[in-house]
């Protein structure tokens, strides 16, 4: 019996696409945080472990360090910061308005040309691994 092909990470492929050549991609990877999520009645009573998956894609222009300081750069603070920031504002109904939310904050960063933001609900059903969203997003950059 044949096994299927693992998968490619899908953000793997998105450095080939021309309108990405010449970026850096950052990631932060099962970032887990509790999260009031979900429109059932018993989401709305505890929090839930969410994972966050985000990448930046930011111009190798904008990135490049020549004196090996942090401020050449986009930190991966950032993106943590940015994920806490959203959940403390409260409860959320959909994965997809959080992660719809996020991309935009990711995007919102002046160095970064596109995100991806993805979202799992990984204690969600016994059968799966987890449930979960992703979106990516791209900006014109001057």
């Amino acid at each position: 019996m044949n096994e299927p092909a693992p998968r490619p990470e899908p953000s793997m492929t998105l450095l080939a696409l021309p309108v990405l050549a010449g970026c850096r991609r950052l990631f932060l990877r099962d970032h887990a945080v509790d999260v009031r999520i979900g429109v059932h009645d018993f989401e709305k009573t505890a929090a839930q472990r969410v994972l966050f998956n985000v990448d930046l894609y930011v111009p190798l222009a904008l990135s490049t360090p020549t004196a090996d300081r942090l401020d050449e750069v986009v930190d991966y603070d950032f993106i943590r910061r940015e994920i806490q920031a959203h959940v403390a504002r409260g409860h959320v109904e959909l994965q997809e308005t959080l992660c719809d939310a996020l991309l935009q904050r990711m995007l919102a960063h002046p160095r970064v040309k596109a995100a991806r933001v993805s979202t799992e609900k990984p204690d969600v059903y016994p059968d799966c691994a987890g449930v979960g969203c992703e979106v990516f997003g791209l900006k014109d950059l001057p």
